[in-house]
């Protein structure tokens, strides 16, 4: 997000600061203008290779990576000191063999004892705290759209009335009230119509599967070709029809096997339709019943230690731990950005939309359990209780914590459309400096830089970061790649914490600041995310440098050296 006031570093181009107690050593601030003009990788990347793409250099291998193999070059020999990094999220499996070495423990509490003995109003958190939960064990995985929160209130609140029945100072309540019913009611509309289009779809993709295996059944043979389906003569009309299906499908250059790939995708995309739209469920209650009141702020002893939820509700949330601090040294699975790192699970964030008092409650758990960096890997549109966001990233701000934000997959420019958690209430200015915003990019340095999801803004996203793809832990021993500005979002934080780890000397504010400032910069024009559509499928194009304040991509091995230079010069 653009910045009030100018930073104060890099304003000299040559200082003297201390090497140590006698002497004194010149040095000359980084600089990080200069262009990469470096061609894009024009071969595949092998297996491995894509698992780590995200940690590639740009000027090396041509992939739009942070260069974390020079970063630990250039921090071989350092000191450092354990950070701590909350996952505020989805849920995190402190079990699986990537994680179970880089967790943060709660020293003052005994596992198991069902006691609160550090008295922080929280019984066995010791490897953090689970806000979608009560004291009996019950958990919360699935919760309503804020949209449907809100209508539903406004419906008990207002039912059929009509506008000359309402108190004058409930009318502007009223009226937004009556907006966002009828945008409800037409995306019901519009995601039930979506399902049942798909659902038809499966059934011609079904009939098309039966052709196939009817005529494979008349040609004798289990694999299909042109050639083979040109010599079946068909006994009746009907069977002629199927032949002449099957031909034209395998003409287009398709096969059966295409068939049931786009099957499996059909099915897969109906499955995660049907899911979303249990968000718009006006009578879902589940988190409602958990037993504290979810509109006061003050009613804050709630939950359970339970890190996980469930295998499928923590999948997200463990994604994002591994990408930040996945063991480094143990030779399996995946690998993390940072060392020296302990991951502090906070669970706040269900399937649909997270509610702002758990948002600001686990923010200041965390906080007050000794993160100094959190990462926010979610976001919504309609924040009804922002202000108690806000107080908690402020709150943040005080204690020197750093929070690192995903901008959101939605292909919008944020300066023009809201979303929460955010530092701005204005959408131009910030209310605290301890909040980094991050857009996704993909592994191209070209025109496909930016991930085609992501969204932008040159005010409202300070920087993009690797988002595409990117290979981390997942529930019981698993991996997978998953893609979103919510795997940039800790690809940054793991940065950060090799910041905060090794230059202990350096505020929220300054490592925000520095990660800005060295990101690699970006001077050639690319597809605006989210402007790709079939009627235009090559997207609009526009200058890199429009979509975030700094039109750069974060860069670790960058982010070291500044980092130093700004270290000692506080010395």
């Amino acid at each position: 997000m653009k910045r009030i006031k100018a930073s104060f570093f890099i304003a000299f181009l040559g200082i003297f600061i201390w090497g140590c107690k006698s002497s004194k050593v010149a040095v000359t601030a980084p600089n990080f203008d200069e262009i990469i003009t470096i061609p894009a990788k024009k071969d595949f990347l092998s297996e491995e290779e894509l698992k780590v793409w995200h940690h590639l250099d740009i000027q090396k291998d041509s992939i739009a990576g942070i260069s974390l193999e020079k970063a630990y070059k250039f921090l071989k020999g350092k000191k450092a000191r354990p950070v701590v990094v909350a996952i505020a999220d989805s849920g995190v499996d402190i079990n699986h063999e990537d994680l179970k070495d880089v967790l943060w423990v709660n020293k003052e509490e005994i596992k198991g004892n069902n006691k609160d003995d550090d008295n922080n109003g929280y019984i066995d958190d010791v490897f953090g705290w689970n806000f979608l939960g009560n004291s009996k064990g019950d958990i919360v995985t699935t919760d309503q759209l804020e949209i449907t929160r809100i209508v539903k209130r406004g419906r008990e609140k207002f039912g059929d009335k009509e506008l000359s029945e309402i108190a004058e100072k409930e009318k502007k309540a009223y009226e937004e009230y009556l907006k966002l019913n009828k945008e409800f009611e037409a995306t019901l509309i519009e995601k039930k119509g979506e399902i049942y289009q798909m659902d038809d779809y499966l059934k011609n993709l079904d009939m098309v599967q039966e052709n196939f295996d009817i005529v494979k059944k008349l040609a004798k043979t289990d694999s299909l070709t042109l050639t083979i389906v040109d010599k079946v003569e068909a006994p009746n009309l009907q069977t002629l029809m199927r032949v002449k299906n099957v031909a034209n499908i395998l003409k287009q250059g398709m096969s059966e096997s295409t068939l049931k790939e786009e099957k499996v995708k059909v099915k897969e995309y109906v499955a995660e339709l049907k899911k979303a739209m249990e968000g718009y469920n006006l009578d879902m209650n589940y988190r409602q019943s958990l037993g504290d009141d979810l509109y006061d702020i003050t009613d804050k002893f709630y939950g359970n230690n339970n890190m996980l939820g469930t295998a499928d509700a923590g999948k997200h949330g463990t994604h994002v731990a591994g990408i930040v601090a996945a063991n480094r040294t143990n030779k399996i699975g995946a690998v993390g950005v940072a060392d020296n790192v302990k991951i502090m699970t906070v669970r706040i964030v269900p399937e649909a939309d997270e509610h702002d008092k758990d948002v600001a409650l686990g923010i200041k758990y965390a906080v007050d359990n000794g993160a100094k960096i959190i990462n926010t890997s979610f976001g919504k549109r309609f924040s009804p209780n922002k202000n108690w966001v806000y107080d908690a990233l402020k709150y943040a701000a005080e204690k020197d914590v750093l929070i690192v934000n995903a901008a959101g997959n939605d292909g919008k420019d944020l300066d023009v459309n809201e979303t929460y958690p955010t530092d701005s209430k204005d959408m131009l200015t910030e209310f605290t400096d301890n909040v980094i915003t991050i857009g996704a990019n993909s592994l191209h340095f070209d025109k496909n830089l930016p991930a085609n999801f992501s969204n932008y803004g040159k005010v409202n996203v300070d920087i993009f970061a690797p988002g595409v793809s990117i290979y981390a832990p997942i529930p019981e021993d698993k991996y997978e790649a998953l893609s979103g500005t919510s795997m940039a979002a800790p690809t940054t934080a793991g940065v950060a914490a090799l910041v905060r780890s090794y230059y202990p000397n350096l505020s929220a504010k300054e490592v925000k600041d520095i990660i800005m400032k060295s990101g690699v910069k970006i001077n050639f024009d690319v597809v605006k995310p989210g402007s790709q559509t079939e009627e235009n499928p090559n997207g609009e194009i526009i200058p890199f440098s429009s979509l975030s304040v700094t039109g750069r991509v974060v860069n670790a091995y960058n982010a070291l050296q500044l980092a130093e230079y700004i270290s000692n010069k506080k010395q």
